[in-house]
């Protein structure tokens, strides 16, 4: 298997895993206080990754890459998390997976921007395309019903796709599971102390549902995920990889429909058939 085609296999994977987060994150601010979610799956998944890296033993990063990592950390273990956690308590999981399909452009520009690719033109077409059919659909069921939380998910869109730029960017030297292991590390300290003071006073009445989508949100969306996505983007080029992000409301819809039972009409379906198009041209004009 040739290195393009492992990288998309990744990244397909980590799109899997990351389409639970925002349905298992509706389902546990019902319960948990939003920044108190953020804070302890961060330190749940820091604790692993510590483990990870005594046991294996990486390379370690060198004095300039600390403060990619520490950037990293605040947009992925932090930044993202937390707006979006905010944003779920002012609209449904649904509506703000629409959002997610904007994921592929930012991470594109910032792919340029600190990964010094140069897609094509016709790249930029189709992703702004893909990218246009899910802002538009959100447009048309009602985004601006929560001026709040739509604000709330572009700023999240923005601060992702520069983490998973820059993110991508070490992979190529670190690893994928060692970057996001390492900016998990050099968040802990102070994700521990957050999540002691935010602790929920009284456990009794915090649902099983919300107990599981916290353990989720904390395996796979904050560290698992995470290892095969920085290692698809690393090999497939971030631009190119990160187009398969506008698969992720796709996913995300399907089993908010399943988890949470909220509905979602047929013309997503229409919509996401656009996408798949995009994606699957967007991907022969993309060079890494």
């Amino acid at each position: 298997m040739n290195k393009t085609t492992s990288g998309w296999i990744n990244g397909f994977l980590g799109v899997l895993f990351f389409s639970g987060s925002l349905p298992a994150t509706r389902l546990a601010v019902m319960d948990f206080d939003p920044l108190f979610l953020t804070v302890c799956r961060a330190a749940i998944a820091g604790l692993l990754a510590g483990g990870l890296l005594l046991i294996f033993r990486p390379q370690r990063p060198v004095r300039n890459e600390v403060l990619p990592l520490v950037l990293v950390a605040l947009c992925v273990v932090v930044g993202f998390p937390l707006l979006t956690g905010v944003a779920l308590q002012y609209v449904t999981s649904s509506h703000a997976i629409i959002y997610i399909g904007l994921l592929p452009l930012s991470t594109a520009i910032f792919g340029v921007l600190r990964g010094a690719e140069r897609p094509k033109p016709i790249f930029w077409l189709l992703s702004a395309l893909g990218s246009c059919l899910v802002a538009g659909f959100a447009l048309a069921n009602g985004a601006t019903s929560s001026p709040l939380g739509d604000g709330l998910m572009l700023a999240s869109i923005i601060v992702c796709g520069y983490g998973y730029a820059e993110g991508a960017r070490l992979s190529r030297r670190l690893g994928g599971w060692q970057v996001i292991s390492w900016a998990l590390l050099i968040s802990l300290p102070l994700m521990l102390v957050l999540s002691l003071y935010k602790m929920p006073q009284s456990w009794d009445s915090i649902q099983v549902s919300s107990y599981l989508s916290l353990a989720y949100v904390s395996l796979f969306s904050m560290l698992i995920g995470f290892v095969f996505w920085y290692r698809g983007l690393a090999q497939g080029g971030i631009a190119a990889v990160g187009q398969l992000q506008l698969l992720q409301p796709f996913f995300g819809l399907l089993l908010s429909a399943l988890v949470l039972h909220e509905s979602i009409g047929w013309p997503i379906f229409i919509v996401n058939i656009g996408v798949v198009m995009c994606v699957t041209f967007a991907k022969r004009f993309a060079s890494k």
